[in-house]
């Protein structure tokens, strides 16, 4: 864009003057650094998913904030995808009853390993930490936090230096919430699958903004945003009625992000929920490197201030 100023470095672009709001959106293991000079420079943050690589930083990072008093948030877009929408506002109206097994997947097929950060092996490289923040924060807004993290991680496709697959069950109690990712299904899965004690329901296809910014779409523009993949959702007696998919948008996150710096509103991404994702991604990591179950690491203080 003309006349926008360009910086050789991150680093010094995170701590110029004249600037009120840094996004950070690099490579993963330079999210807690790259914030971390931010917030010291006394500038507001929003960084990418995932917050941070482990729970030291994100916690570091929250309580560096607190100090100086500025808006720190992380950039969980999804929250205002079309999927998710539309089973949340199933789930709130009661259409199923009360919640008992829910499943999540971001199944892609792309069985190329390609030379790329997120794939060479790296701190933060993998699907587990590109995909998985994204599954687990929403489940966390549909549930809340589990009390104990089971996973299963892999690398499935040839040449691959880093996870692909990863299977994760949450434990709710008697509840269960399992959240799927892998680069080698080629479809024939459902984005998600919700079951409770009044009936079902089936998400077949994923939010499309990502692939209408792919094609050239604008956001905002006539059909951004739109789903005519409807929600189907069985009764008791396994009869299937299917209702109007919500029409997503992501750009909320940013219009909620302007109305927190001008006072108007609360932060709608609060840094604690972020560290909670961070708790799910690390307690995972952790179950897969025993092959155990592993309670949620979050203290007592952070499960009550959740929310």
């Amino acid at each position: 864009m003309p006349g926008m100023a360009v910086y050789a470095d991150p680093l010094a672009l995170a701590t110029a003057d004249g600037i009120d709001l840094v996004v950070i959106a690099t490579p993963n293991a330079s999210h807690a650094h790259l914030a971390r000079s931010a917030l010291s420079a006394g500038k507001h943050v929003v960084v990418d998913k995932p917050f941070t690589l482990n729970l030291a930083d994100a916690r570091d990072l929250i309580a560096l904030s607190e100090s100086q008093a500025l808006t720190l948030s992380v950039f969980h877009n999804r929250r205002w995808d079309s999927d998710f929408m539309s089973i949340r506002r199933a789930i709130s109206d009661g259409l199923i009853g009360t919640v008992s097994h829910l499943e999540s997947h971001f199944d892609r097929f792309r069985p190329n390993v390609r030379d790329r950060w997120r794939e060479n092996g790296g701190p933060g490289s993998g699907v587990w930490f590109d995909l998985g923040p994204h599954l687990i924060d929403q489940v966390l807004q549909l549930l809340g936090l589990p009390d104990r993290v089971q996973a299963n991680l892999a690398h499935q496709r040839t040449g691959a230096l880093a996870d692909d697959w990863a299977h994760v069950v949450l434990d709710y109690g008697e509840r269960r919430a399992v959240l799927h990712a892998g680069m080698l299904a080629a479809g024939g899965t459902s984005r998600f699958i919700v079951h409770g004690d009044a009936g079902s329901l089936v998400k077949k296809h994923a939010d499309r903004q990502e692939q209408q910014l792919l094609s050239g779409m604008r956001p905002g523009a006539a059909g951004w945003g739109d789903d005519a993949d409807a929600l189907l959702i069985y009764d008791r007696n396994g009869q299937e009625r299917a209702i109007p998919a919500t029409n997503g948008d992501q750009r909320q996150f940013y219009v909620g992000i302007v109305d927190v710096l001008n006072g108007s509103v609360s932060n709608t991404v609060t840094p604690i929920q972020a560290l909670a994702v961070v708790a799910v991604v690390e307690a995972a990591v952790d179950s897969a490197r025993m092959r155990a179950s592993v309670e949620l690491p979050l203290s007592l203080k952070e499960r009550g201030s959740w929310r």
